[in-house]
């Protein structure tokens, strides 16, 4: 019997090797694996993905903060109404509605001089990763640095653009300084250009571990001598120990624009809104702004801009705690400590004599 043509209503079939590349690393499983877990077993408590405690969640704060901001934003547009409503439901200014309350929580929470036009504010912090690897991504020679282990959000957002992730040891400081060294000389020795540096400086991902001042500056340093950006990812550093102020932020130490700041409202605003932001100041010869610019060009072929509603509500909360993220989550850092404490105890209880176990 002779093979005719495929019938009329045969469905299309592709090849997983015929698509990108990216699809058939595992990393590209991951994210949806552990939200699809969360949704099967909400009650587990899982320690594998940073989702923040729903305990506090409350349905009426959408609308308390919504409204909040709506008042404001009628305040500054001077009453006009039509102006507010296309602010809030028409397509709106790609790089956001809130920068200006992101700028002022960035000064009063860490200590970082924002301005507020060098601000994007994007659909989470993983597409903030994902616009500014895609700006540094050039030419196949290009390739980021990280931890190992680190993030599995960054070498996600690096297969996107086709950019390497070269490993970086760990160390008990959290980073090895002496091998980042030598991975940027290893990396140019054969033929690539190193263009940044992922870190997460305050309870890494997965390590926990704090960078001590000393090796923030150590970092910001050979950032400067190597010529490479530091991508500085915060989204656990507001729920350090209140009674002992951690280090700064590497951003606040920052007087070269070596660091581009991604930071995330998941953990501390509500993950549901899917609000994040970069801080991009660096200067881009030719062009009459900053490098925060040129990723704004990028998402508007991308997500066109971010929801105004859910900035609507992540401002309405800025605004309703004096932009101060820290004062708005001073029940979750008590939470968050309880459990931890929980946790060493037990551990302590049952393995502290164990012998090689820390």
């Amino acid at each position: 019997m002779l093979n005719g043509p495929p019938a009329q209503n045969a469905l299309a079939e592709l090849e997983l090797s015929g698509l990108h590349d990216s699809l058939a690393s595992p990393v590209s499983e991951s994210m949806n694996f552990l939200n699809e877990i969360a949704h099967r077993f909400p009650d587990a408590i899982s320690l594998a993905a940073g989702r923040p405690f729903e305990g506090f969640f409350d349905l009426d704060d959408v609308h308390r903060y919504f409204d909040t901001y709506r008042r404001h934003l009628t305040t500054r547009l001077g009453g006009d109404q039509d102006a507010v409503r296309r602010t809030l439901l028409q397509y709106g200014r790609t790089k956001g509605i809130i920068h200006e309350l992101i700028a002022e929580h960035l000064r009063v929470d860490e200590g970082i001089t924002a301005d507020p036009q060098a601000l994007v504010v994007t659909v989470g912090c993983q597409e903030a990763l994902f616009l500014t690897l895609r700006a540094l991504r050039r030419s196949d020679r290009d390739a980021v640095l990280a931890v190992t282990p680190s993030y599995v959000g960054v070498h996600g957002a690096a297969s996107l653009v086709d950019m390497p992730v070269l490993p970086v040891r760990e160390s008990s400081e959290g980073i090895d300084l002496d091998d980042l060294v030598a991975q940027l000389a290893r990396a140019r020795a054969a033929g690539l250009n190193p263009r940044a540096c992922y870190v997460i400086p305050d309870f890494a991902n997965p390590s926990g571990i704090r960078l001590s001042l000393d090796v923030r500056r150590r970092l910001l340093r050979i950032a400067a001598e190597q010529d490479i950006l530091l991508l500085e990812d915060n989204p656990y550093g507001l729920f350090g120990d209140p009674a002992a102020a951690g280090p700064p932020t590497i951003k606040s130490l920052d007087d070269a624009a070596r660091v581009v700041y991604l930071g995330s409202f998941a953990k501390t605003g509500l993950p549901g809104a899917r609000v994040g932001y970069v801080l991009a100041d660096q200067l881009v010869p030719g062009t009459d702004g900053p490098l925060a610019d040129q990723l704004a060009k990028i998402k508007s072929m991308l997500t066109v801009n971010t929801s105004p509603i859910a900035q609507a509500v992540i401002g309405g909360k800025l605004l309703a705690h004096g932009c101060s993220l820290r004062a708005a989550n001073t029940r979750e850092i008590e939470h968050y400590r309880s459990n931890l404490e929980r946790v060493l105890a037990g551990l302590e209880a049952r393995f502290g004599d164990t012998p090689g176990v820390s």
